[in-house]
């Protein structure tokens, strides 16, 4: 849903929910989860969008899987060979654990200080707005 209309942006809101967040007994269960984001869409070309319609947004596949590895892969990959190393080189199990897991944090800490040159690569765009150059593949 459209939340605010820019100049040359618009501003979306996605409601993120889980599989289970539509379940019947989401109530009784803490697993159920819902947010709200919002994302900035470029706007390519004029249009007359309001607040509060619907529309479909969209991201390149490729980034997606982008996301993943610099949230999931990368982190797991960093901190399995911290550990081995840590380990190979005869540390203890619990400084080596411990190491690997400021290693996570330090990993985390470097991504938060590039989250503006990373989110620029991370392009959203509206359905029937797509740019020439932005294909679903």
């Amino acid at each position: 849903m459209v939340v605010k209309v820019l100049e040359n942006s618009i501003e979306v809101m996605i409601l993120s929910q889980s599989a289970c967040a539509s379940c019947h007994a989401k109530g009784a269960c803490t697993a159920a989860d819902m947010e709200e984001k919002i994302v900035s869409i470029d706007k390519s070309q004029p249009h007359s969008y309001q607040v509060g319609n619907q529309v479909t947004v969209f991201m390149q596949q490729k980034m997606g899987t982008l996301a993943v590895l610099f949230g999931y892969i990368f982190p797991f990959v960093f901190m399995l060979i911290t550990l081995i190393v840590l380990l190979a080189n005869g540390f203890s199990e619990g400084v080596a654990g411990l190491s690997s897991l400021a290693g996570l944090l330090f990993y985390y800490v470097v991504l938060f200080l590039f989250r503006a040159k990373i989110s620029n690569k991370f392009v959203f765009a509206i359905k029937d707005e797509l740019p020439h150059d932005l294909s679903l593949e």
